[in-house]
């Protein structure tokens, strides 16, 4: 059974950090591309930033320079570090597991992590 629980959701001002983790299980975790994605009330979710497992990353025009995606292979483990938080990254953060390669939607989902970035 796939399971991607996501971890770091808070609140926070303007300006702050935060940092999202999504532990993962169920897949071989070295094969899938990771990816984080956002849904915020009443806009479609979107891409924030993936990563390949040799490390390639690929980020919405958005969060370039303000977010930083890893992973850890050996903790099945990938992270989101989100610096410089700006009300309009207020969301649902979802962590995604793409076995097929590429930058695409994979098939698996976390529940989502709330981030409120508010003062």
């Amino acid at each position: 059974q796939v399971q991607l629980v996501e971890s770091g959701g808070a609140m926070v001002q303007p300006g702050g950090s935060l940092r999202l983790s999504c532990s993962a299980s169920g897949i071989i975790f070295r094969w899938n591309v990771m990816g984080w994605y956002r849904q915020a009330p009443g806009k479609q979710r979107e891409l924030v930033a993936a990563i390949t497992s040799g490390g390639s990353t690929n980020y919405a025009d958005s969060v370039k320079g303000r977010f930083t995606i890893s992973r850890d292979n050996a903790k099945n483990t990938v992270y989101l570090q989100m610096n410089s938080l700006k009300p309009e990254d207020t969301a649902v953060y979802y962590c995604n597991a793409n076995p097929r390669g590429g930058w695409g939607e994979g098939a698996y989902w976390g529940q989502g992590t709330q981030v409120t970035v508010s003062s």
